[in-house]
């Protein structure tokens, strides 16, 4: 069992619904116990429009006022109570977070959900690349829905046992039954009983190998009002498409529009 508190690293570009993403990171901490480190990073590309050095500097500086301006005012809308320290700066995006995480060290990543399909901030594919390059707990906050704390948590679960820590402690706060989403194995692939002995009162959805099993996973996944939907890294090959019983987790980031924890 973990006994010190989680370190949570919440990577926002401050566009969209980075209020929501922030707040649903904060009430996480209510859950399951919780420091939060923000880091906001930007390329200087994306604001300096002009060669001239003075007035880019002058650019950036406006751009670091207003952006800390807005990260202390959505820290002030949240509990007081809580640990919240942020880190601003500029340079190289995917190396800044890359240096950040190994210094360090957080137990969960917090990534927003974006609009229109886009897996961008600040102009590059950093979901992708920390799912690529952190290997650990990843939260993937909808962009429309914060995760309350005040109310018994939806939570679903795809092909995953409740098996750590982190989904233990939701638990504890959590709806019953719980709803276990899993997608058949392919005909020619042996199938093994994915119940645990963990996930008690649990109504499970089995949906056929096929184009439409994401489609049908995320109707699902609205009709129950899912809040937070657990994915095991581990057990799911993300690498396969949905036909062999696993999921491309960049279709699922795109179609389900809740809160997605990829658990190792």
């Amino acid at each position: 069992m973990k006994s010190n508190k989680y370190k949570i690293l919440v990577l926002s570009d401050l566009k969209d619904s980075s209020d929501t993403t922030i707040k649903t990171t904060a009430n996480l901490t209510k859950f399951i116990s919780g420091d939060i480190d923000l880091l906001y990073v930007k390329k200087p590309i994306d604001i300096v429009e002009s060669d001239n050095q003075l007035s880019s500097m002058r650019t950036i500086n406006r751009d670091y006022i207003a952006s800390k301006n807005k990260i202390e005012s959505i820290i002030k809308s949240i509990d007081k109570e809580l640990n919240i320290n942020y880190n601003m700066t500029y340079g190289n995006v995917k190396q800044t977070i890359k240096e950040h995480i190994e210094t360090t060290n957080p137990d969960i990543i917090v990534i927003g959900k974006k609009r229109f399909n886009a897996l961008k901030l600040s102009g590059d594919r950093i979901t992708k690349f920390v799912l690529k390059k952190y290997k650990g707990v990843v939260l993937i906050a909808s962009n429309e829905n914060v995760l309350e704390p005040n109310e018994d948590l939806s939570l679903g679960v795809f092909n995953h046992s409740l098996n750590e820590d982190l989904s233990k402690k939701l638990m504890a706060y959590t709806q019953k039954p719980v709803k276990s989403f899993k997608i058949k194995k392919s005909s020619n692939k042996s199938e093994q009983d994915g119940s645990d002995a963990t996930l008690k009162d649990t109504i499970e959805y089995v949906f056929e190998p096929n184009d439409n099993a994401i489609s049908n996973l995320s109707n699902y996944v609205l009709k129950n009002n899912i809040d937070l939907l657990c994915i095991n890294r581990e057990n799911n090959d993300f690498s396969n498409a949905s036909a062999s019983g696993n999921l491309d987790i960049n279709k699922v980031i795109n179609k389900l529009n809740v809160s997605l924890l990829l658990t190792k």
